[in-house]
């Protein structure tokens, strides 16, 4: 069998998903003080970024981006805590037996994966001097007014939990999967 060629379309797809789990793990490394996820997620996108388009990038670019993404990132990273805190109350209320409380616990995980699509989505859209807010608005709107993106990335969301299901080691890798697919829809959505 001959060897593959460097140019091959192949090739740069096997490339493209070797760096996706080289992401992921970066991700996963600059989110475990927890409130940095945002900014570890938008720092990943930018260097999946630089990737597809042969740009120079490396750790030392996905730490200057995790840097400069931190600033308003950890305040964005930590209102997601405290929407999972309250969709995890939600939860046991739905195991308490209220009344009402199926279709709550069903309103509130619903709207944590709304939110993390659009968490993901403004990751994507984020470059340095990017305001968190304005990003998160503008995903949220193309989180609703874009289905199909948004179901491409709560596919790619479950691959991870399922992962994470099969073997925990095996979400950190494929956590750049995810980022990939962000990255993916949004340049997706920009040549529509």
């Amino acid at each position: 069998m001959p060897p593959a060629r460097t140019g091959s379309r192949a090739w740069e797809g096997f490339a493209l998903f070797a760096e996706s789990l080289l992401t992921g793990v970066w991700v996963t490394a600059a989110s475990l003080p927890l409130v940095t996820c945002p900014a570890a997620l938008a720092a990943g996108a930018r260097h999946l970024g630089r990737h597809l388009a042969h740009e120079r990038g490396g750790w030392r670019e996905f730490a200057a981006d995790f840097r400069s993404a931190a600033r308003g990132g950890w305040v964005v990273g930590l209102a997601g805590w405290v929407t999972a805190a309250a969709v995890w109350f939600d939860v046991r209320v739905v195991r308490a037996g209220l009344p009402g409380g199926p279709l709550v616990g069903a309103v509130g995980v619903s709207a944590l994966i709304a939110a993390v699509v659009a968490l993901l989505r403004a990751a994507a859209l984020w470059r340095p001097g990017s305001s968190w807010r304005s990003l998160l608005a503008q995903a949220g709107r193309r989180t609703v007014l874009d289905p199909a993106g948004s179901f491409l990335i709560v596919g790619g969301l479950a691959v991870v939990v399922c992962s994470a299901w099969f073997s925990a080691p095996l979400a950190v890798p494929v956590l750049g999967a995810v980022v990939a697919a962000a990255v993916a829809v949004e340049e997706r959505h920009r040549h529509r």
